[in-house]
């Protein structure tokens, strides 16, 4: 089952609130970020197991972010999932390019997450 680590970064307080509510729910340790400085601040202290990537932040984005985890070899094997309010067919190339390992749509349906959470963690590139 879970106890993985898994890092919210997105700067809406209550798309966190409910994430974090489903997750916890499920056994796993959620850590938050507002921002792309309190992200890094969050990895430095303890690596996640799964990042949840808000596309649009405020400063640095989600997809700069993301680029620049993926330049460090140590952080590589950690799932990057994007979230956006946008569609994929939208962000597709740019989600991507930028190395995330997944896309879930906002808003959350959460019926689903903690599922998709499992089967990305598990290494299944495709959840429903």
């Amino acid at each position: 089952m879970a106890n993985e680590s898994i890092l919210v970064v997105d700067d809406q307080p209550l798309t966190i609130k409910l994430i974090q509510s489903i997750l916890a729910g499920e056994g796993y340790q959620v850590r938050v970020a507002a921002n792309a400085t309190e992200a890094l601040q969050a990895i430095q202290s303890s690596e996640p197991d799964l990042i949840l990537m808000d596309i649009h932040l405020p400063g640095l984005d989600g997809l700069a972010l993301t680029k620049l985890l993926r330049s460090n070899p140590e952080l590589r094997h950690v799932k990057i999932i994007a979230i956006s309010a946008y569609s994929l067919t939208e962000n597709d190339e740019r989600i991507t390019a930028a190395g995330c390992d997944g896309f879930i749509p906002k808003p959350i349906d959460t019926r689903a997450l903690a599922s998709s959470i499992r089967k990305y963690l598990d290494g299944d590139s495709t959840p429903s």
